[in-house]
Order: C-alpha cells, then structure tokens, then sequence
C-alpha cells in the first residue's frame, strides 16, 4: 500500500442490512466546552407534543445547546402556558433572563400526519422573529425539530444552521467495519458497509446523494462511490497499486484521487463513474489528500515535494502550484473552509497531533484543539464547526470543535470504535 502522512483509519465495504451492531455503534455527544457568550432562550413545550412518542421541542433545545452559543432557560411553570406568539407575555420570558422563547403546537391531522407550527420570538425587542408552519409524517418529527432548530439558529447568530445535516463514520467492533450514516446529533445510525476488511476516507457527495470511500476487502485500496438511495455501489477508481483518498468537484461531477498506476503516488481527477482520467501532478515526492476549493478553481493537498509533509495548492486553470504551510515539519490532510477564506488541517507540534486553521490572507495559524492524536477534519458546510478523530483511553472517538475554537464536543459509541468522520451537505 502506499506510504501514508497520518495514521491509517478504519474502513470497510459491502452492503449489508441495519443490524444490533449499529445501535451500539450511536454517537452520544458531550458538550466540553461552550462559546465565549451565549444567547439566553426558553422553548416553551409545544401543545399537544405530549401525545406523541418524541418530544420535538427536548430535540430542539438539544441542538441549540450543543452548538454551544445558547443558554436554555426554564420554561416551567408559567401559566397559561403559551402556544401561540399572540399569547405571549414579554415580561413573563424577560423576568427570568430569556432573550428569546420559541412556542409551538403540534395537531393531529385528518390524513394521519401532523401539523407543526411554531414561533421565534423577540423577548428585548418584543417582536415575532420567525413563524413556520408544517405538515409532516410522524417519522419526520425528528427531523422536522432539525429545522425548526436551524431556523432559529439561523435568525439569532445570522449563520447557516446545520443541525439537519448528516455526519458519515467508521465504527469497528470486533473483527467488523462499519460505515455510518446518522443525523448531525449522533442519531439514527444506518448501514452503509459492512466487511471484515477495512474502509477509508468516507466523502460525501455536495449534492448529498453519494458517499465515496476507499475499500480493502480486494486486499488493496480501490475507491468505490456508492449511492444512499439505492445502495449500489461502483469501484470507480481500480487501477494497478494503490487507490486512496478521494475527494468531490463542488458539482459532485467529478473525483480527485491518489493513484500509483504510473509510479509513485500522485494526483488524478477523473468523471464520477471513473471515465476521463487524468494526472493532475507530477512530482518526485508523495501528492495526496485533494480537496476542492468551494469554487472547484483549486485543490489542496499534502505533498512531501520540498522534503517534509507539507500543504499545496494548485490553481486548476493555471496548473500553477503553490506551497501553504510553513510553520512546522508536518502538516497535513487540508480542508478549505466554505467560505473560502483558509483550510483546516492536521499539524505535529512535537509528538502531538492537532487540528489548526490557517487564513489564506494573513498566513496565521491557529491551534484549534489539545487532543495528542487529533486527525481527520471535516468541516461543517456552514464553516463554523470542525468534527474529527481523537482518541481516549485507547479506544477511537470523534470530537469537534469550532472554528474559533471555543466551542467543544465529544462523540462517542458505546463499546465500538469509531474513525473517519465526514460532514454531508446541507438540504436542498
């Protein structure tokens, strides 16, 4: 196999059925550590929730907490208790320091679905922020929380909220590799692959309905795309050698890939079903771990060109090829930033591995996290949380933090081992 900058992570690879296995293998989050200041909100129990199995309005407070920018407020005993924004008095949510307070209802409808309807409202101000209504399947109530949660999210820090995004993840138990597919709160965890042999660098789609990865169960790395809606799957990179590390155009049109068919490890871009190879770098060293630019006119990558792990970038319409990294003897596995104003990455400071973030304008590095083996980024598509690979007590778990740095959480699956973490898209 090819010689690799970073610790090889788990994987795996064919379809299989949901089994006991995944429950095991869901994510608890714990938040460790919160924002510098946080929004004051209560979330009034929404009308008629009680009748169903799960509380939408416990979901949404969930998610706020854990985003780490907001404070929930008790929104106990007050009487009546409001479902509706005309119902609200200001000074009953104001009294008990609530700068926000969000009210809903939930009505059975004719058809079997149901009715949701909430509002966002303006405790200081004393004005409706937001106000939805909607009609779901009680198999959505989950996810119908997500949004509503990102709706408020999004009107109180002026950010895209991604709680209804999905996060993919390698789990391994026993001799048994996993890939994963769960909502953004460790939730409802599905099956991708399942082998005995392992899996690599699970990658998402940006219009979400793929998932590429690089499989061993052919006793070598060959990179598959597989589809979440009908589960085929398609070796799309398997060429003599070694095959690795792929990573998505923004247009989900095309692959960048490591290959090794004509020598040493270089990079290649190539159609998403495989067609149209061709060779992107040509150097004496190791080029791996593409990643697009948000606006595709570029690629990072980790290269040992000039020595020592480094990050490069190459302008696509150019060729022109540029170093980024300075500061330190390795760094590596770049992850440019949605809004394209630095990456993300992996740097050794000594015998500690770390997750950092460098601004492309000023060249300034900032130490994100303080694990000893922190690997794996993936940056949430709003740019404002990093997940990645840490580990503890010599077992495997995710973390993430924010891209300030201030905001941490710690994700862990009860007796499984888990690696490679890969942040999905937003909804359409």
């Amino acid at each position: 196999m090819t010689r690799s900058f970073s610790r090889v992570p788990w994987v795996f690879a064919f379809l299989c059925l949901l089994t006991a296995g995944v429950a095991r293998a869901q994510l608890t989050i714990e938040i460790v550590g919160g924002g510098a200041t946080t929004i004051p909100i209560a979330i009034v129990a929404f009308a008629g929730e009680a009748a169903y199995p799960l509380s939408t309005t416990a979901v949404i407070g969930a998610d706020l907490a854990r985003s780490g920018l907001f404070k929930l407020v008790d929104a106990g005993g007050v009487v009546p208790r409001p479902s509706r924004a005309e119902e609200v008095r200001y000074g009953d949510w104001s009294s008990r320091g609530a700068d926000a307070v969000v009210v809903g209802s939930m009505t059975p409808q004719p058809d079997g679905r149901v009715q949701v309807r909430f509002s966002l409202l303006d405790t200081v101000k004393q004005g409706e922020l937001a106000e939805f209504t909607f009609v779901v399947a009680q198999a959505q109530l989950r996810a119908t929380a997500h949004r509503i949660a990102d709706v408020i999210y999004e009107k109180l820090t002026g950010d895209v909220g991604v709680f209804s995004t999905r996060i993919a993840y390698i789990a391994k138990q026993g001799p048994r590799y996993e890939l994963l597919v769960a909502e953004a709160d460790g939730f409802n965890p599905q099956s991708i692959v399942s082998s005995n042999e392992p899996l690599l660098s699970p990658v998402w789609s940006p219009d979400g309905t793929r998932i590429a990865y690089v499989s061993l169960e052919n006793k070598k790395p060959v990179v598959y795309v597989q589809s979440l809606s009908t589960g085929g799957r398609q070796a799309v990179a398997n060429f003599r050698g070694s095959n690795s590390a792929p990573a998505w155009s923004p247009d989900s049109s095309r692959l960048a890939v490591t290959l090794t068919k004509d020598g040493g490890s270089q990079l290649y871009v190539m159609k998403a079903d495989g067609s149209g190879v061709q060779r992107l770098t040509s150097s004496a060293g190791i080029d791996t771990e593409a990643n697009f630019a948000a606006d595709g006119g570029s690629i990072l990558f980790t290269s040992d060109r000039g020595g020592s792990p480094q990050i490069y970038r190459l302008t696509l319409g150019s060729g022109a090829i540029e170093r980024m990294t300075y500061d330190g003897s390795y760094n590596v596995s770049p992850r440019n930033l949605p809004d394209g104003r630095g990456f993300v990455f992996v740097r050794r400071d000594g015998g500690r591995f770390n997750i950092a973030l460098q601004d492309f304008a000023t060249r300034q590095v900032q130490v994100l996290t303080q694990g000893s083996l922190d690997e794996s980024p993936s940056v949430a598509p709003n740019g404002k949380l990093i997940i990645y690979a840490s580990e503890t007590g010599g077992r495997g778990i995710l973390a993430a933090v924010s891209s300030d740095g201030r905001v941490k959480q710690r994700l862990t699956a009860a007796a499984s081992d888990v690696r490679e973490p890969a942040w999905g898209p937003l909804l359409k």
